[in-house]
């Protein structure tokens, strides 16, 4: 059987030049690693100070000098890492200790930054720049604190606020910039929001909380199918977030509950409609841009129902989620129009036209500036008590009834305002009966002129129009002069 001969005399001298000469390599990559250090080329730097740890693996100050290059790299994780590695080989290895509550500084944590800056004033008392960072640790802690009391109050202009005073000292913290892009999406600043949110991803794809920040905005942009896929992959990277559990529950029921909506609508089944839109604004009243969407078709709803005054309110509230939401101000302005509110539905229509100048807009408005001018005017139609389709026959008829109304020999016996009024209205009858029962005249009224300033004539004597309709044979008649006095008169009948 063979044997295996072991050299079993080793020189011990042979080790120790061995060992020193890996140090003195060790200590040439160092230097080498510091000239790119000063040149800025950290990725040099970082290659170089890696050689010397692989060769000498216990010296503190090439992992202090490689944390170093981390943070200048942005790297603070992997800094934070070797400069642990650093003390806990050299416990009085200053550098190390403060490099190592810079880390958790610039990634939040700023308890662990304080104990690390407490040791570092153990090692060194008089140490005024771990005295600064002991300051801003104690200032992110506040800010902490009091953006948890605001987020609670729901005031999250406030949480915004303490998060970039935070994110000053503390500006890799991913913590606290999905908190800020959350609250920024709350406050409808969804830009801003999906910006914050975007740039964690492209450092971090697999954080869930700026995966549920970017589902967020796009819930609350009505994007509810985009905003659902975020949800579930957040969900997928924290099994256990709960917003996210919630949003996504809260983004089906609300798009199922929008459809079940517009079917019924579409089918002419607008109490039903009604309802459940009405139910999916319950679902989540922080989806602004959503709501505003279901009040506006609830109000669309509402006008098919006759509830205009109803539909004009769930517009307002539409519009007061959403202000640039033109179709808001078309449906209110349109049911305005319907009540008559010509005022209020000029200046709706004012409001989409300065937004959007299209011809069918410029045509809204000017109908509705017409239809206030017009009801600025006298109301034939209303002086008669008839509609715009009356026939000549009904015209006639509505004269002879609020002429004999209103004529004053009928009132001699009212007080002087009183005639004076009766008066008023005797003479508003036959005007309007003159302008009415002439086909050029009723066509300019109704078109919104000014009949006198046409040219048109307006001159007319109530009593002639009178006398023409129940003067003579086959009529009233009434008869008096300034002597007899008003009230004498007598019926005279064909």
């Amino acid at each position: 059987m063979a044997t295996v001969d072991f050299d079993s005399s080793a020189d011990p001298e042979m080790d120790l030049t061995s060992d020193e000469e890996l140090e003195r390599e060790a200590e040439g990559f160092k230097e080498q690693g510091n000239v790119y250090y000063v040149k800025k080329d950290y990725a040099e730097a970082f290659n170089f100070y890696t050689k010397a740890i692989d060769l000498c693996p216990k010296n503190a100050s090439y992992y202090g000098n490689r944390a170093a290059t981390f943070m200048m790299l942005s790297r603070y994780r992997e800094a934070l890492e070797d400069s642990q590695q650093a003390v806990r080989l050299d416990d009085t290895f200053v550098k190390g200790h403060m490099r190592e509550g810079k880390c958790h500084l610039l990634l939040g944590n700023a308890m662990a930054a304080s104990r690390c800056f407490q040791k570092v004033l153990e090692l060194e008392p008089d140490n005024s720049q771990v005295q600064q960072e002991l300051k801003n640790a104690e200032s992110i802690l506040e800010f902490e604190r009091l953006a948890e009391i605001s987020f609670e109050k729901r005031d999250f202009r406030m949480v915004v606020f303490c998060m970039d005073r935070a994110l000053e000292p503390a500006s890799a913290c991913h913590r606290f910039k999905v908190l800020k892009a959350e609250c920024l999406a709350l406050l409808g600043r969804y830009p801003e929001a999906q910006s914050v949110a975007s740039d964690i991803l492209r450092m971090d794809s697999t954080n869930g909380d700026a995966l549920y920040v970017r589902g967020l905005c796009l819930y609350y942009e009505d994007c509810i199918d985009k905003a659902v896929q975020f949800f579930i992959q957040a969900l997928r990277m924290a099994p256990d977030h709960e917003k996210a559990r919630l949003a996504c529950r809260n983004a089906k029921a609300l798009k199922a509950k929008k459809e079940e909506g517009n079917k019924a609508f579409k089918e002419g089944s607008f109490e039903e409609a009604y309802d459940l839109y009405s139910e999916a604004l319950t679902i989540d009243p922080n989806n602004i841009k959503t709501n505003a969407k279901l009040y506006c078709n609830r109000a669309t709803v509402g006008s098919k129902l006759n509830k205009l005054e109803q539909a004009i309110e769930d517009c307002t509230k539409a519009i007061k989620l959403d202000e640039t939401y033109i179709k808001a101000y078309l449906r209110r302005a349109q049911c305005y129009m319907d009540t008559e509110q010509y005022e209020e539905a000029v200046r709706d229509y004012e409001k989409v036209y300065q937004t959007e100048k299209t011809k069918e807009h410029k045509n809204l408005l000017k109908n509705a500036q017409l239809e206030l001018k017009k009801s600025k005017r006298k109301d034939y139609y209303k002086v008669l008590g008839v509609d715009k389709n009356a026939t000549e026959d009904e015209l006639k008829k509505a004269y002879r009834k609020r002429a004999l109304m209103h004529h004053p020999d009928r009132h001699s016996g009212a007080s002087a305002e009183m005639q004076k009024e009766e008066e008023k209205k005797f003479k508003e009858v036959g005007e309007a009966f003159t302008v009415l029962s002439d086909p050029k005249k009723k066509s300019r009224y109704d078109s919104g002129h000014d009949l006198e300033d046409d040219d048109m004539n307006m001159d007319f004597d109530a009593n002639n129009i009178f006398k023409a309709f129940f003067g003579g044979p086959g009529g009233f008649s009434f008869e008096g002069n300034s002597s007899s006095g008003p009230g004498n008169f007598f019926f005279q009948f064909g």
